[in-house]
């Protein structure tokens, strides 16, 4: 069976998740975020094969996500950064928490909280319009093809319920 190619459609989305929607690459960039950045330390936090985290750390160095750095020449080990393409990512994964956190957590809550550096204070991410400010939700905005599009018709989000 042949996997669709999904960066090669015209929708964010999809490329994005070209990128980073196997399910192991989140949470390898989630373990970067918070400071794990060596294999074995990795590997040992999220339960992976060291086929597959050896492939998913490929993959995400070659996509931009990464980067490797030595930390020790003999025997040569590398760790793992995050690059400002990763970084942002990471603001993406901010807000799966933030929806996690309202619609997983349980009654126990979420299993982390998120401190501003800049306040002090514990927070979620709140997605803004970058043009007003206001809270941007999708019941909210109407979806039009953009340059990279081509010819397509205009999509209006559904309403919410």
């Amino acid at each position: 069976m042949q996997r669709t190619d999904f960066g090669e459609m015209a929708c964010s989305i999809a490329r994005t998740l070209e990128v980073a929607g196997e399910p192991w690459s989140p949470l390898i960039l989630r373990d970067v975020f918070v400071g794990i950045r060596r294999f074995d330390a990795i590997r040992n936090e999220l339960g992976i094969s060291k086929k597959v985290l050896a492939e998913r750390l490929a993959w995400l160095v070659d996509h931009g996500l990464l980067e490797r750095r030595a930390y020790s020449t003999r025997p040569p080990r590398d760790e793992y950064h995050l690059t400002e393409k990763g970084w942002e990512l990471c603001d993406v994964l901010l807000a799966i928490t933030a929806w996690g956190d309202r619609w997983t957590a349980g009654r126990e809550g979420p299993p982390v909280l998120i401190r501003h550096h800049g306040c002090g204070e514990h927070t979620h991410a709140d997605i803004r319009c970058a043009a007003c400010g206001k809270p941007l939700h999708a019941s909210e905005v109407t979806v039009e093809p953009g340059p990279g599009q081509g010819a397509a018709v205009h999509h209006h989000a559904e309403e919410a319920p």
